[in-house]
């Protein structure tokens, strides 16, 4: 009994001493709680801005607020062709800049009977390196570009290690992906600075924001463009250019293998992504362009990193 007696009075001393501890704690947990609370208000209110107000309030045509002309690099590509659709169906004509003519042929001869607008296709064998931008420079002058769009070639998006990837190869997805994007911004941009307006617009994907084992030429691609784009925008936001990174996830159609291209809610068809990224454009600078992508990428930055590196590494097992 004395002992029963002597407990409850050690446990009423501890108590009474630990009483300013317990309120600096509900204090501090308050604190966090609130500053969560803020954190999503502020996300959602983003969303609500970027995503949504956007597609409700109408504003200036494309076309005067940045261009009559818009550079597509990469139309070969799904993602990319259906973005120079949604520019063409604003009323911009398209110079498509490709490597191999009959990829792009057709989309340039229906986007030209659909829209009305005139369509240019421009071979450049950029590896001649300075020798490719000549036809470049021919085709944009005394042209009002406003537009440059440069995308990600889609079979970085296939699990490969590094050491699986040849040489050549190699040097070939760097050189597309990373320089030919820096180059075709270097050629577009004084006229732009010139004429105080443009939008350079560069599609990687949202791998930028999380390193994936098995994709490394993925990853540090994505995460060039992304940091290229941010960085750009800063300088040149001043002059009247708009700098967006652009970081999806997955399209349908986009994937190499079947079961990966089924379209969903997350994954949307490249003609729903593209209306929707477009409405972006002078709005944010970095965004997914698709609102439920958004929403993933909100997941991902909750997840610990060890966690999705682990989950990506069974997926690619």
């Amino acid at each position: 009994m004395a002992a029963v007696d002597s407990f409850q009075f050690l446990y009423k001393e501890i108590s009474r001493s630990c009483d300013s501890y317990f309120e600096t704690l509900a204090l501090v947990g308050a604190l966090y709680t609130a500053s969560k609370a803020v954190i999503l208000l502020r996300d959602c209110c983003s969303l609500v801005r970027v995503h949504f107000l956007p597609r409700l309030i109408p504003s200036k045509k494309l076309t005067q607020r940045f261009g009559d002309w818009a550079v597509v690099y990469g139309a070969s590509e799904p993602v990319a062709k259906a973005y120079a659709e949604e520019l063409a169906r604003h009323g911009v004509s398209i110079v498509f800049v490709t490597q191999d003519h009959t990829s792009v042929r057709d989309t340039a001869a229906v986007l030209s009977q659909s829209y009305g607008v005139e369509t240019i296709v421009v071979l450049a064998d950029f590896s001649l390196d300075q020798a490719a931008s000549k036809p470049i420079k021919e085709a944009i002058r005394d042209r009002d570009i406003g537009f440059l769009v440069n995308c990600l070639e889609e079979s970085l998006n296939s699990p490969q290690s590094l050491t699986e990837v040849p040489e050549q190869g190699l040097l070939d997805l760097v050189n597309k992906n990373v320089a030919v994007a820096t180059l075709m911004t270097r050629l577009v941009l004084p006229g732009m600075v010139g004429r105080g307006r443009g939008a350079v617009v560069n599609i990687s994907s949202g791998a930028c924001c999380r390193p994936l084992p098995g994709r490394v030429t993925l990853t540090a691609s994505t995460g060039y463009l992304d940091h290229f784009s941010r960085a750009l925008h800063l300088e040149y936001y001043g002059k009247g250019i708009f700098v967006q990174s652009l970081i999806p996830f997955q399209i349908a159609s986009s994937g190499r293998q079947q079961s990966f291209s089924r379209e969903g809610w997350f994954v949307p068809r490249p003609e729903v992504f593209a209306r929707h990224a477009v409405s972006t454009l002078g709005v944010s600078n970095r965004t997914t362009g698709y609102w439920p992508h958004t929403l993933q990428y909100g997941l991902m930055r909750c997840i610990p990193e060890w966690i999705w590196v682990l989950g990506s590494r069974v997926f690619v097992s």
